[in-house]
């Protein structure tokens, strides 16, 4: 049984964590190839490949479908599918996604414990802006960051080290909550404590393997004193 933590902030991720974005990904993406005259990638290869940003998102995909390593990706199709995964992605955004059962019902704990929380995602800011607002989960958060925010993305420790000074707590009372080695490893490097939910995209690996403080099949399960 996972111990309990003690937090006085947390930090939440959100795609895997809060909200099942796995449709939405995969319209965006396969609309993008198409525009590419490129045939569509599998649902599953994108739940292995998300987590890490748009960026590397598109550059795995047209390596696979190209059959050619991400660094023979021509500059130019890349940015083509850039501009393209931007617009069919802003245009999807949130209508094939669910939000996960417990996910209010944890959040609402951890504000009716007193905990401020951010929401730290590699998602674009924008985008993660509006699903948190198209989900209905955009008040419970006093800061939400972006993969954009910041010059470094998870696993680098460096968002949620900015994160801490935004909430005004330091790493160690602060709780990172996720659901794969990303997250994982940004909080070990950040020295925040990680719990990882059980359900999410963890590049295809099993998410009891990775070091982390606790695991939780829903938000709500997550034991606070």
């Amino acid at each position: 049984m996972n111990a309990p933590l003690m937090p006085a902030a947390i930090i939440v991720d959100l795609d895997g964590t809060m909200v099942d974005t796995l449709g939405d990904f995969e319209v965006a993406v396969n609309r993008m190839l198409a525009d590419l005259e490129l045939p569509p990638v599998a649902r599953a290869f994108i739940g292995r490949t998300v987590g890490k940003g748009s960026e590397h998102l598109i550059r795995r995909v047209l390596a696979e479908q190209l059959q050619r390593p991400e660094a023979a990706i021509d500059n130019g199709l890349y940015e083509r599918a850039w501009q393209a995964y931007q617009v069919h992605y802003r245009a999807v955004n949130g209508t094939r996604s669910d939000v996960y059962p417990g996910v209010h019902e944890g959040l609402q704990a951890f504000r009716a414990a007193g905990l401020p929380l951010a929401c730290l995602t590699n998602k674009p800011l924008a985008f993660a802006l509006g699903l948190l607002q198209a989900k209905g989960l955009d008040g419970y958060f006093a800061h939400v960051f972006g993969g954009d925010s910041f010059a470094r993305k998870k696993p680098d420790p460096l968002p949620l080290l900015k994160a801490c000074e935004a909430l005004g707590v330091a790493p160690s009372r602060t709780l990172m909550v996720g659901d794969s080695e990303n997250d994982a490893r940004a909080a070990r490097a950040a020295g925040c404590p990680v719990a990882l939910v059980s359900y999410g995209y963890n590049h295809g690996q099993p998410v009891h393997a990775v070091d982390a403080d606790a695991w939780v099949d829903r938000l709500d399960e997550l034991r606070l004193q």
